[in-house]
């Protein structure tokens, strides 16, 4: 399995028991929805390995506490910490209206109410304390903010955002 077919699920991040059993920071809101996988890939040694769970439950309700079929001691809890999870784009949980993962936008069109056509996502720029719509506008990078407040529709349909960006943020970069 390769990560371009895979989404980022969270970290091991500590050890919960001598019998192996590890808790995994998510990187969602809503951890209860991951509560019936069966499997997960471990990205260790920068390869994606497949680890059979035997039993999953949250603790202290933000992070999940694992046990792996093959982990069954200390010492083997030991080398996948640190480690982070995947699973397949397929089993993301479908999202409707105007919330989108970042994947999925890349290659949509931005349209601004005052504007009109800004252009196509290449990219999301996630490592800032904003995130930003990387939009290719005949050559020239935009960046607008994602951010609830400006986003007016996403049709999934028509691979459309409508947005209504600050006046003069799109002339700013043109």
């Amino acid at each position: 399995m390769q990560k371009s077919a895979c989404f980022y699920l969270g970290k091991i991040v500590k050890k919960y028991s001598f019998k192996g059993e590890l808790l995994a920071k998510l990187d969602t809101d809503d951890p209860e929805q991951f509560l019936e996988m069966e499997s997960v890939f471990v990205d260790y040694n920068k390869n994606l390995i497949p680890f059979f769970i035997e039993s999953l439950s949250l603790h202290k309700s933000t992070l999940l506490r694992i046990q792996f079929e093959s982990v069954k001691t200390e010492a083997d809890a030991d080398n996948l910490l640190g480690t982070e999870l995947y699973l397949p784009l397929n089993l993301l949980p479908k999202l409707s209206g105007n919330k989108f993962y970042f994947h999925e936008v890349i290659g949509f069109t931005v349209t601004d109410t005052n504007f009109g056509a800004v252009g196509t996502i290449t990219g999301v720029n996630d490592t800032t304390a904003q995130a930003l719509f990387e939009i290719d506008h005949d050559g020239k990078e935009v960046l607008i903010p994602i951010s609830d407040d400006l986003i007016e529709k996403v049709d999934r349909e028509k691979k459309d955002i409508r947005i209504t960006a600050p006046e003069g943020l799109i002339e700013l970069y043109l």
